[in-house]
């Protein structure tokens, strides 16, 4: 029995590895892959095919040749030694922790490359994007939004780009929940490089960082678009902050629908660009979204029912985990914080100059110095570069 079940284990290490050759051979893309292992029979078969069955199975002569000469055995053998040494793993469509929602979509990644729990890509998930160049009221909302639904369990998924992909990946760690990005790069190559210590909490906090690109794949421009269909068809449904009319953001859309997701999206003001596609997605059917009820409220009943039993077997309360983002605290703030608070909005900077001015009848400088650090300490406020400040939500 026992040597069976090694020749098993064995067999299974040998199938990854076709799975790997393929993906690592020249002229060969995740659907043509998969389609010459479904002709091959096994993916364990690549390595003991003749040429003439290479190319039966749809390999173009030079992708056959390349494999049929033992450059991919030797390229994927390298590759799965690198990866450990990396202290990453690998994922084929073979293997049982593939995420099954993954499964379904017209082209599914024939390799992924993972850091972190590859059991987490199986879990629901939330994708948050938008721009990356989002107002204070774009970042604020895709924090807040992350944060009360990782708060609920679900997983925010993102692409780690800068703007609202960082905040969303923020807003999961701070509430203490699990977060997915799925990088355009090899999982070895950070970008943007400023994200390199977001990068290392993800996977210290018990998240991923997931990509179908080999180790060292420089951020080729190409690259992101592609992997968009990776972020929709991992998650339940995808999330819309802020996006201009032409962007990544509407094609992480469009696949969504394709994919028959969910689409959700936040309003935003007429007059700011990237309020554009949101606005738009909820013209042609996106669930308006503003708090974390509208997503929850949406959700399969199935996925709600399975979250709500682990909310409570933690002795979380449904309407408000440990830890839920509120706005703030009940504990009334002092006069003086109260009118520097009263005066700023979340969705427009102002400049400290203004403030004073505007302020002048009422308080002193001082004392908006005095208040404004008061409020920065208790997260109500947040400085922007030039002096500038904004409510937190």
């Amino acid at each position: 029995m026992r040597m069976l079940e090694q020749r098993s284990v064995a067999a299974r290490e040998r199938a990854r590895l076709g799975w790997m050759a393929l993906v690592l051979t020249p002229g060969m893309g995740a659907v043509r892959t998969a389609k010459a292992i479904g002709r091959l029979g096994a993916a364990e078969r690549v390595f003991e095919a003749s040429l003439t069955e290479l190319e039966g199975a749809g390999l173009p002569a030079q992708s056959a040749q390349f494999v049929f000469d033992g450059r991919a055995f030797k390229a994927a053998e390298d590759e799965v030694k690198r990866v450990a040494e990396a202290g990453g793993s690998f994922l084929t469509p073979e293997d049982e922790a593939y995420p099954e929602r993954l499964r379904e979509i017209y082209d599914p990644p024939a390799v992924l490359w993972i850091r972190g729990d590859a059991g987490l890509l199986a879990r629901p998930g939330i994708a948050v994007v938008g721009t990356r160049q989002p107002s204070p009221y774009g970042a604020g909302m895709a924090e807040m939004l992350s944060r009360d639904l990782a708060n609920r369990r679900l997983t925010i998924l993102s692409g780690m780009a800068r703007g609202v992909d960082t905040a969303a990946h923020k807003g999961a760690i701070e509430a203490g929940g699990k977060t997915v990005a799925v990088w355009g790069t090899g999982i070895d190559v950070i970008y943007p490089k400023e994200n390199k210590r977001l990068a290392e909490s993800i996977v210290a906090t018990g998240g991923t960082i997931v990509s179908e690109y080999p180790l060292g794949t420089f951020p080729a421009p190409q690259n992101f678009p592609i992997r968009n269909r990776i972020l929709s068809g991992m998650s339940i449904g995808v999330l819309v902050i802020e996006a201009a009319e032409y962007s990544g953001t509407r094609i992480t859309a469009r696949c969504a629908m394709e994919q028959n997701r969910d689409v959700y999206a936040v309003p935003g003001n007429v007059t700011n660009k990237n309020a554009w596609g949101p606005n738009t997605l909820i013209k042609q059917g996106a669930k308006l979204t503003a708090t974390w009820e509208d997503v929850w409220e949406d959700l399969p009943s199935v996925v709600r029912l399975e979250l709500e039993g682990e909310l409570a077997g933690t002795g979380g309360d449904e309407s408000k985990p440990a830890g839920a983002a509120s706005l703030f605290n009940e504990t009334p703030m002092p006069e003086h914080e109260r009118l520097v608070f009263n005066r700023l909005r979340h969705d427009e900077s102002m400049q400290l100059d203004s403030l004073i001015e505007g302020l002048e009848a009422e308080l002193g400088s001082a004392e908006i110095f005095t208040a404004l650090f008061e409020l920065e300490l208790a997260g109500r406020v947040k400085q922007l570069p030039g002096k500038n400040y904004v409510r937190c939500f």
